[in-house]
């Protein structure tokens, strides 16, 4: 996730370019309305920002609240809420003698502090599944050093969300990389907070790989936005890839996503879990797609760089406002170097477009350092389809992006 704020079918190679008409969506259990800048998301929302509403209960129990302004962010697995907004008792997460918590920290510098607890969560009108979350409590026990600038309340200038819902391909948050290793949870006892290791079972999960139908992935669908913007948007998160009528994948593309290890690729660069490829400007990139990013982010070309904004708004791109906007094209690539296919976008300029009265945009990006990251731009006008790893469906086995 990476957010910058401001003030104001199994194929081959294919051209992705000019995304295909999104197919319509029926109305159903699994189905969540997303807002993107509308009436899920508060009043001082920051741009391109996709709101959800979920609902959290007291576990077994019918004491629930239903909470909106909740971002949905593909790059995360689980839900995060701030603790300011809970109104339900939930269960403490042991670890040992002491209280489990987690320490979460973001390519933007911002990081989340808190307890994990367990809560009944309902996504649309599907079943409660019971499940690990973590609640945002920056003063809860005394926050690590590695913890850096945590986020404090949902209108902390790094945050503007009452939570999130992280629908990555990852089942936990960590997997067995915190299982094994002391990494990002902590064991609390009274004040005191150790680094520990957590079981798969109590790490931060994935809600949707507990559902009991649609557990093998999700799919983001959003309408197309015009090159000067929209105030807001309305689409949808589908729940399960292939598991009702509703969610039957066709013509699309799947690119596997490294499962996980690592992976060296040129120039010193190297594909980590979760990431795919992006060729662009005669360099390959890891890469990956990210509805929890606000933009496209992704390294200037060497030999005609895309200016930047002034300031505050410097890791923008700014190209020059009298004339049309840029007009790029990428290749992605599965992991292994295939299938292929072709990615058209346009980069406009951002400080012009911020003097509009809108909030979406299709046509924004910034700076970022060896890696391209197919921020909410990416997902206008597309169905964005995210298989869970080790789940099956008609478009294979995850982890996979398909579109």
């Amino acid at each position: 996730m990476l957010i910058l704020l401001i003030t104001t079918g199994c194929g081959g190679s294919g051209d992705s370019g000019s995304p295909s008409p999104s197919p319509p969506v029926t109305p159903a259990d699994n189905v969540l309305t997303i807002t993107v800048n509308g009436s899920l998301c508060s009043a001082n929302s920051y741009i391109n920002k996709p709101c959800v509403s979920i609902t959290i209960c007291s576990p077994g129990t019918s004491t629930c609240q239903t909470i909106s302004d909740i971002l949905l962010d593909t790059g995360d697995s689980g839900i995060r809420i701030f603790k300011q907004v809970l109104t339900v008792p939930l269960t403490q997460v042991t670890s040992g003698s002491g209280s489990l918590a987690e320490c979460i920290q973001y390519t933007d510098g911002s990081s989340v502090w808190g307890p994990v607890k367990t809560a009944g969560v309902i996504l649309g009108n599907e079943p409660t599944v019971t499940v690990p979350i973590q609640v945002i409590d920056s003063t809860f026990g005394t926050r690590p050093v590695a913890c850096t600038h945590a986020l404090i309340s949902p209108n902390d200038p790094s945050a503007g969300y009452n939570g999130t819902l992280g629908l990555s391909f990852f089942a936990q948050d960590c997997g067995p990389a915190c299982r094994d290793n002391a990494l990002w949870y902590y064991t609390c006892t009274g004040s005191s907070c150790t680094a520990t290791t957590a079981r798969l079972t109590d790490q931060v999960q994935n809600p949707v790989a507990l559902l009991p139908l649609d557990n093998n992935g999700v799919a983001v669908q959003l309408p197309s936005v015009a090159a000067g913007g929209a105030i807001s948007v309305n689409g949808y998160l589908i729940l399960g890839i292939g598991t009702r009528s509703n969610n039957i994948p066709s013509g699309v593309t799947v690119y596997p996503a490294n499962p996980s290890g690592s992976i060296p690729l040129p120039g010193g660069l190297s594909l980590e879990q979760g990431e795919f490829i992006t060729l662009f400007n005669g360099i390959t990139y890891p890469s990956f797609i990210d509805t929890g990013s606000n933009g496209l982010f992704f390294p200037s070309p060497t030999f005609n760089p895309i200016p930047t904004c002034s300031y505050p708004d410097l890791a923008w791109y700014c190209p020059d406002p009298t004339q049309p906007p840029l007009s790029f094209s990428a290749t992605n690539e599965g992991y292994t170097g295939s299938p292929s296919g072709t990615v058209s976008f346009q980069i406009a300029n951002f400080d012009s477009l911020m003097s509009s009265p809108n909030y979406v945009f299709s046509n924004i990006g910034g700076t970022n350092i060896g890696q391209f990251d197919w921020g909410l731009p990416f997902h206008f006008g597309r169905r964005v389809y995210i298989g869970i790893e080790d789940t099956g469906s008609s478009l294979g086995t995850g982890p996979y992006w398909a579109y």
